[in-house]
């Protein structure tokens, strides 16, 4: 099975023969190395210093793998595509056609944030069945999702996930037992990450907008024709969308189980003027607990056989395709278990 292959250190990525060879110079006289065969690699995601060259580059394009770049703080940087060799005219003229049509735009965007509100109010569910003290929550996000119907353009389907988005972070410090001034979340705050919540949340969305990114360029979509988040310069915003309604089960699941098993700790951040950031311990606890979740699988009920979390997102991809081409009307992912 393929798998993301994850560079936390600094060192030189380089092709031998058919494989992805990892080395690190811990000296002059001492070389780390860590040998990977193309076959089992998926994508890569760099987070360390990495020097590599056009050779390593055409290796892992003619193998159709992307490689992702993020920064010192673990922000999503770039990326390096390979060739598409799923390009379909027809789907990103269709594509491109459903964003200009104001109408057809909005359907979309309105059941993504509809998608992901349901996907919200399943984290919230459950743990009221644990803790208790949610129903006003649970009531106000319902309250405000009647009104997505009747919302009239993009500006106002993203106020009303705003205001479900704010409702839904009033529950966290109940889910993560905030007993720990370390863990309080006050509010979201993406740049600068000014506590350890946000800092884990804002490297969740990065590994999970990277991890879509994946999954688009298996299919026909462009990743840079969105229709919930504005397309704009130099970003993949299909991707953003997309990764709205997959945030409550794969990030945010990720982080309560991280603080609440306490396998993440205060020691596992590092603050650098007012931004704080998961360390190199913490960001290898994150991603290990992400990279099993996209692995875990889950019988589907259309499918009739069991798909990993990985697989819904491709298979919304498609679900994406079908209504743009007009097969059929698009329903977005929601939690059926």
């Amino acid at each position: 099975m393929k798998k993301p292959l994850y560079i936390l250190k600094s060192g030189r990525l380089r092709r031998k023969e058919n494989t992805i060879v990892f080395e690190i110079e811990s000296d002059e006289s001492n070389v780390e190395r860590r040998v990977v065969p193309i076959e089992s690699v998926d994508s890569i995601y760099v987070f360390g210093e990495v020097d590599l060259n056009m050779k390593f580059l055409v290796f892992i394009s003619q193998n159709g793998i992307p490689l992702h770049v993020f920064d010192y703080y673990g922000h999503y940087s770039g990326t390096f595509a390979p060739r598409e060799n799923t390009i379909s005219g027809f789907t990103i003229i269709k594509q491109a056609e459903t964003y200009l049509n104001p109408e057809k735009r909005l359907e979309i965007a309105r059941e993504i944030i509809k998608s992901s509100a349901h996907n919200m109010l399943k984290n919230l569910k459950y743990y009221q069945t644990r803790y208790g003290g949610f129903e006003d929550i649970i009531s106000d996000i319902q309250a405000v999702l009647k009104d997505i119907e009747n919302s009239d353009s993009i500006k106002s389907v993203m106020g009303i996930e705003g205001q479900i988005t704010r409702r839904y972070f009033d529950a966290w410090n109940i889910i993560i037992k905030a007993n720990e001034d370390v863990f309080k979340f006050e509010s979201r705050e993406r740049r600068p990450p000014p506590d350890p919540i946000n800092a884990l949340i804002s490297f969740g969305n990065s590994l999970l907008y990277s991890a879509v990114l994946d999954e688009i360029y298996k299919t026909q979509l462009n990743p840079a024709i969105s229709f919930l988040h504005e397309p704009g310069t130099s970003r993949f915003s299909l991707s953003l969308d997309l990764s709205e309604i997959f945030k409550p089960l794969l990030v945010d699941r990720v982080i309560f189980t991280l603080i609440n098993h306490k396998r993440i700790r205060a020691e596992h951040f590092d603050d650098n003027l007012n931004y704080t950031y998961l360390n190199d311990k913490g960001r290898k606890i994150f991603i290990n607990e992400f990279d099993q979740k996209l692995e875990t699988t889950i019988k589907h009920p259309m499918l009739k056989r069991n798909v990993s979390y990985k697989t819904l997102i491709r298979l919304e991809c498609y679900r994406l395709i079908k209504h743009i081409i007009g097969e059929e009307k698009y329903e977005g992912f929601k939690i059926w278990w």
